[in-house]
């Protein structure tokens, strides 16, 4: 099965580069993987809702499924799987983007840009598709930058949308109040 996935992960890799890659989408992508670093994006909106007394709650909200897909994703599974980055693998890859230090699995980025996209549609549902095209922008950026495999981005939005709903389950239980969580 494992061998099954690391084939998979390599088609998709391999097409991605083969078939993808222009000048364009190589601004594109490197932007995209800058807002999402460290989930800079993702904080910015949280910090402009947090200053809002209307949207305070989302705001902290989005603040709490980072931080728990954080530590679950950078403080625990990243150490446990301790997977290498793809480009390790590759003699001869040049990247586009600063060569990232940690583990490879699961996606940071991609973790950190569910767990806010969840939240954010689970608030503004009229913009759900704004948030999660975002959310898989910058999941795709890593992919075309080849700083994860696949299968360490679909661990990011497994993960990211699990704090979500963690993050979620945590306000409606605990936090009740006039507002509906």
């Amino acid at each position: 099965m494992i061998t099954a996935m690391c084939n998979i992960d390599t088609s998709i890799l391999e097409f991605i580069r083969n078939n993808l890659h222009t000048p364009i989408l190589d601004k594109l992508m490197i932007f995209f993987t800058n807002i999402g670093e460290s989930g800079a994006v993702w904080l910015v909106i949280a910090l402009g809702l947090i200053i809002s007394k209307k949207y305070r709650k989302v705001g902290l909200m989005m603040l709490v499924a980072l931080v728990i897909g954080y530590l679950m994703g950078e403080g625990i599974l990243k150490h446990i799987f301790k997977r290498e980055r793809l480009f390790t693998h590759v003699p001869g890859i040049e990247l586009l983007a600063k060569r990232p230090k940690s583990y490879s699995f699961p996606s940071g980025h991609t973790t950190s840009s569910f767990a806010a996209a969840g939240i954010l549609a689970y608030y503004f549902r009229r913009y759900t598709p704004v948030f999660y095209l975002l959310a898989g922008l910058i999941a795709f950026s890593r992919l075309y930058l080849y700083m994860h495999y696949p299968s360490d981005v679909l661990g990011g939005i497994i993960l990211g949308t699990l704090s979500c709903i963690i993050t979620i389950y945590i306000f409606k239980k605990f936090f009740k109040k006039k507002n509906n969580y």
